[in-house]
C-alpha cells in the first residue's frame, strides 16, 4: 500500500468529530421538535410556571393547550389554573387570547369564563373573537351571535395603506391567518383568518388608497361548520338567511357542512315557530 495515500486517511480525532457532527444534525431538530410539541406532558408544576411568564408565549400556549386537553376530560385538577387561564385573555399575544377564548368553553360550570368570554367578543383579532363566540355557545350565551354569522360569510381584505397593489395569490388558492396576500408598495398585506381567494376586487398594477377593498375571502369550511352547530341551539329568525343559504348548498363546501345547515335550519324554524304560537 502506498504509504502517501495511507497518510491521507482521516485520523480517530477525524472520525470522532464527523459522528458528533452527525449526531448534532440529528439531535437539534429532536430537541427543536420536543420543545415546541404541544402533546408533551406537564407537570402541574411546569403549567404554573409557564403560565406566570408572559415573556414566553409559545410555552404558555403549550401549558394552554394541556389545560384544554384536561379539562375536556373533566379533570378537577385544572381547575386551580382557571385564574390563570382568564390572565391570559389579557396578554398582548393574540395567540395566547385565541387559544385561552378557546380552552375555557371546556367547561362551562366556571362562571369567571362566561364573562371573560363576553370581553373577548370586541378583541381586536378576529380569531379570538371567532373562538370566545364558539366558547360561548357553550354555556348557552348567544351574545356572540353576530360573530357566529359572521363566520358564514366571505370576508374583504383592505388595502392598510396607499401604493401600487402586487398579489402574491391566485383565485382559489386558500390562505391561513398571517398568510401574506400582497403588497401595496412596500407595505405587506397579511389575511386576518382562513378561507380561499374569491376575487381580487383591484386588478394587480392599481393604484390604490388606503381602506380600498383589496381581495374576497371566503368563509373557511370548517368555522362554518363549527358556527352551524353553535346556532343550532342559539339560532333565531335573524340567523335563518344565512342558515339557508348553506341549507340549499355553497359552492366549495363540502356536504356535512350543507348537513349541518339542514339540522341548524330546522332547528331554528321550529323555534320560530313556537315562538309565535306563544305570542298573543
Amino acid at each position: 500500500m502506498d504509504p502517501a495515500t495511507t497518510s491521507k486517511r482521516p485520523g480517530k480525532k477525524a472520525y470522532l468529530l464527523i459522528t458528533l457532527f452527525a449526531v448534532l444534525l440529528t439531535l437539534f431538530p429532536f430537541l427543536f421538535w420536543y420543545g415546541t410539541w404541544f402533546g408533551r406532558k406537564l407537570t402541574d408544576q411546569e403549567i404554573g410556571q409557564l403560565l406566570a411568564d408572559p415573556s414566553k408565549p409559545r410555552k404558555a400556549q403549550h401549558a394552554l393547550v394541556q389545560l384544554g386537553e384536561r379539562m375536556s376530560r373533566s379533570d378537577v385538577g385544572a381547575r386551580q389554573f382557571y385564574p390563570r387561564v382568564i390572565e391570559q385573555t389579557a396578554s398582548s399575544n393574540a395567540e395566547l387570547r385565541q387559544t385561552a377564548a378557546w380552552i375555557m368553553g371546556q367547561d362551562r360550570s366556571y362562571a369567571p369564563f362566561q364573562e371573560a368570554l363576553r370581553k373577548l367578543l370586541l378583541d381586536s383579532s378576529p380569531m379570538v373573537r371567532r373562538n370566545a363566540a364558539l366558547s360561548l355557545s357553550t354555556f348557552g350565551d348567544a351574545a356572540g351571535r353576530p360573530e357566529l354569522r359572521a363566520m358564514l360569510r366571505s370576508q374583504t381584505i383592505a388595502s392598510p395603506a396607499a401604493g401600487v397593489v402586487r398579489y402574491r395569490l391566485k383565485t382559489a388558492e386558500y390562505v391561513n391567518p398571517g398568510t401574506l396576500v400582497a403588497h401595496v408598495g412596500a407595505t405587506e398585506v397579511r389575511a386576518s383568518l382562513p378561507g380561499e381567494v374569491v376575487q381580487m376586487l383591484k386588478p394587480e398594477g392599481a393604484a390604490v388608497a388606503s381602506g380600498d377593498p383589496l381581495l374576497e375571502i371566503s368563509a373557511d369550511k370548517d368555522h362554518a361548520w363549527e358556527a352551524l352547530r353553535a346556532l343550532l341551539a342559539l339560532g333565531n329568525q335573524d340567523d335563518l338567511e344565512d342558515v339557508q343559504r348553506y341549507a340549499r348548498g355553497v359552492a366549495g363546501m363540502p356536504e356535512r357542512v350543507r348537513q349541518q345547515a339542514v339540522l341548524t335550519l330546522h332547528e331554528i324554524q321550529g323555534r320560530v315557530v313556537a315562538g309565535n304560537k306563544q305570542s298573543p
